[in-house]
């Protein structure tokens, strides 16, 4: 199954080259074949591409989405935004909402996947009791508190190494997560759900389509933290890039 993943930033290829290939590798092993969308491709290229795959990842950046497709004013904390990387996330989005395609979004690529759906994003999230922003070199940042009956949770529980992980207590399931960020989910967007939140702060750490909304019907998720980076040593990491590839397969 081909995932479309777009080069992570237009601005900094040592970024791209340390990021992109965890994103591939973690698809390559759960059973699909990475695609890498160039940000320097046309919008008509980008879109031929996009009718060949199956699905989509939506990897982490160093930029932040332009405070005005959100209808608010930049805040000081806020990253420049990166056009290019942007335009390339929409044309993919637009793909897999029309083509019911999986769509897997991580850390930037769930706050590009709510302001697509119309949502909105806190601007900075410091100063807060939690480091969201620890960064790669710190295995686990905090806990998130997962909902027991979203998708996401029911993920969680459908074996024994992800349910050893993600203890259940009182309707949620607590994962040790990484995180890397200081924007987060404010409103959800159109047909999108809180499934997740930091249990010290309220961050918002990942959402889902809502079933319960016709416009969003297919397997939509976005986790505010990095999956690729704890591949090998976390179960749920590799369920959620397994269950992408299912849901490509199942198209």
């Amino acid at each position: 199954m081909r995932i479309a993943i777009p080069i992570p930033t237009s601005t900094d290829l040592g970024y791209n080259q340390r990021s992109w290939p965890s994103y591939a590798d973690a698809v390559t092993r759960s059973g699909g074949e990475p695609v890498m969308i160039d940000l320097a491709s046309t919008p008509e290229e980008v879109a031929a591409i996009a009718a060949t795959c199956d699905g989509v990842c939506l990897p982490g950046s160093p930029a932040d989405i332009d405070p005005l497709r959100y209808s608010a004013a930049p805040d000081p904390a806020t990253s420049p935004a990166d056009p290019a990387r942007e335009a390339v996330d929409n044309i993919l989005l637009d793909d897999a909402y029309k083509n019911r395609k999986p769509v897997l979004g991580i850390c930037y690529g769930i706050q590009s996947l709510n302001v697509y759906r119309g949502g909105s994003l806190v601007q900075d999230i410091t100063p807060l009791p939690v480091n969201h922003s620890a960064g790669r070199s710190v295995a686990i940042a905090h806990t998130a508190l997962i909902a027991e009956h979203s998708t996401l949770g029911q993920l969680l529980l459908a074996n024994d190494d992800t349910r050893d992980e993600a203890p259940l207590s009182d309707g949620y399931l607590r994962l040790p997560i990484n995180t890397s960020h200081h924007q987060a989910v404010s409103e959800p967007g159109d047909g999108l759900r809180i499934v997740s939140r930091c249990p010290d702060d309220g961050i918002i750490e990942a959402v889902e389509s809502d079933p319960a909304d016709s416009s969003s019907p297919h397997f939509v998720l976005g986790v505010q933290w990095h999956p690729e980076r704890s591949y090998d040593i976390s179960p749920a990491s590799r369920a959620l890039f397994g269950r992408l590839i299912q849901e490509a397969k199942s198209r």
